[in-house]
């Protein structure tokens, strides 16, 4: 009788825990997105893109070639938490690297240029959110950035 009434208690709260979402490490520091590696977390390189225009559009450039934040996942998860950055308004960018420099090319008018990659926000608890690249990203240099800024956080997936 014991072990039935034991296990009539187990099972639903085995469930429950099964449902609980994976536990993501708190980041130390407020407005910087930080890679996560399992329980660690990788601080993302912080770097304020300097803007030139050309003739058809708007080149932002972020010094050295590689970043020194870096991740083996083709579909990296990185964790945020928001103070003065709205983690809604980040977008996913791939850099091209050369000639000492990180550079992303935006068109001011009609199509074309750079293509942000689709990422998903969730929050998990406070104003910690986990941003997830939503498709896979081939090898090189990327930025996240907030929209409307020339703040950038660069990582390299290898």
């Amino acid at each position: 009788m014991f072990r039935r009434k034991f296990f009539c208690v187990l099972l639903p709260v085995c469930g429950l825990l099964a449902q609980l979402p994976y536990p993501v490490p708190l980041p130390p520091q407020k407005d910087l997105p930080y890679l996560v590696h399992g329980d660690n977390l990788v601080a993302t390189e912080a770097r304020v893109a300097e803007s030139r225009e050309r003739r058809f559009d708007t080149v932002f450039a972020v010094p050295g070639e590689a970043a020194a934040a870096r991740t083996p996942l083709a579909s990296p998860i990185f964790v945020f938490d928001a103070g003065r950055i709205d983690a809604g308004k980040f977008q996913l960018y791939r850099l091209e690297a050369g000639a000492g420099h990180r550079e992303l090319a935006v068109q001011r008018r009609g199509r074309g240029g750079a293509k942000a990659f689709r990422i998903n926000v969730y929050p998990v608890s406070g104003g910690v959110y986990r941003i997830e690249a939503a498709e896979s990203l081939p090898n090189g240099e990327y930025a996240l950035t907030p929209d409307g800024t020339n703040d950038v956080f660069c990582f390299t997936v290898y």
